[in-house]
């Protein structure tokens, strides 16, 4: 039982932190402050730093992991595709951060509650995605 709900765990964490990656990464060429760009920026390094040692954990049990579902990347790419090209300020790149974290963390939150018999080295990196969805939400809200 470990073993299936760490795998699982670990795949659906994969799949977040991806979409935290193109998220973020299709949003910041939109930003003109350079503050809120340094946030991004220094969130996407962080996002991939997470992905990486994942996929370390992912390896160790033989798995590819798990790429976001077709609704969340469909809906991602509309938000940042047309929505921020009609109004590419500032705070509609924090606007949709913000609802992707929230959304993340939700998400998250509830797999990690789930597979609740998963190993603590995933169970780690599930609460490092999760505080670092938590920070960056935090530190976009003044762009509002």
């Amino acid at each position: 039982m470990i073993e299936k709900d760490t795998v699982r765990l670990l795949r659906e964490c994969d799949a977040g932190v991806k979409m935290g990656i193109t998220s973020i990464s299709d949003s910041v060429k939109y930003v003109k402050n350079p503050e809120l760009k340094g946030i991004l920026e220094h969130s996407l390094d962080e996002h991939k730093h997470i992905r990486e040692d994942m996929q370390k954990l992912l390896d160790q049990y033989h798995d590819d992991g798990k790429e976001p579902a077709v609704m969340a990347k469909s809906m991602e790419w509309f938000k940042t595709k047309v929505t921020l090209a009609v109004d590419p300020s500032d705070d509609a790149v924090a606007d949709f951060i913000t609802d992707g974290c929230n959304m993340g963390i939700k998400s998250l939150s509830r797999y990690l509650n789930q597979y609740k018999a998963a190993d603590e080295k995933s169970k780690d990196i599930s609460k490092k995605l999760i505080c670092e969805e938590d920070r960056l939400s935090a530190e976009v809200r003044q762009f509002l």
